[in-house]
């Protein structure tokens, strides 16, 4: 597992696929040209036991990856009966340059589906910060048959921003889940992994800036 990372460097400018196409006056457009540091504080959930996860900065520090390489939730066959669901709460800890502020404008995800007919999984993700009564879901639902990779993105209007508090160190949440369950035949196992063919998932978590308030 990734501990804190330090980045340094010219911050490229918000990737516009994260963003609708007109942004308020405010909104701040070029991101602060410093430092941030992105550690993970904790990491929690029967879909990434303990040295399976991993955190990455981009070069511009536009975005984050979270990789994992053992997220699994299957239905079905022999499984054990608390297989079909499993998640994945990652608590990190973002500090940004003083006078910013950032929120998650997007994030990606992918993995492989091997489901049966009549079996259905659900990728689901929750985003607030410590402390926030605000808290984003999204659910993203698959049916069998199929067997393929699957990839999901969550997108939210730059209205809809959920920012961190200016001023105030919050650790940012990210609850992640898979759900599965068994098919028309219950002796066949359905299963959803996040990862890629290579074996890991790279979710990206795209972020977006603004100008904290004077005063």
């Amino acid at each position: 597992m990734a501990g804190g990372l330090l980045l340094s460097g010219a911050i490229a400018a918000l990737l516009t696929s994260a963003l609708p196409a007109q942004s308020p006056a405010d909104a701040f457009e070029d991101p602060p040209p410093d430092k941030i540091i992105i550690k993970v504080a904790t990491v929690n959930g029967s879909g990434c036991p303990q040295g399976t996860t991993a955190v990455a900065v981009s070069e511009d520090n536009t975005a984050f990856t979270v990789t994992y390489s053992d997220y699994l939730a299957q239905a079905g066959g022999n499984s054990d009966p608390t297989a079909f669901r499993k998640n994945c709460q990652l608590n990190l800890v973002v500090h940004v340059p003083q006078g910013f502020t950032y929120a998650i404008a997007s994030a990606d995800y992918r993995g492989f589906a091997a489901l049966q007919s009549g079996a259905w999984g659900v990728q689901r993700a929750s985003y607030y910060f410590q402390g926030s009564p605000n808290t984003e879901y999204r659910s993203h639902p698959f049916s069998g048959p199929l067997n393929d990779n699957w990839q999901a993105t969550d997108e939210t209007d730059w209205a809809q921003l959920v920012w961190a508090p200016c001023g105030v160190q919050r650790n940012f949440n990210i609850n992640t889940e898979l759900r599965v369950t068994a098919g028309n035949d219950p002796d066949r196992v359905s299963f959803m992994t996040m990862d890629s063919t290579d074996g890991d998932i790279s979710t990206v978590y795209h972020l977006a800036w603004k100008e904290c308030p004077a005063g």
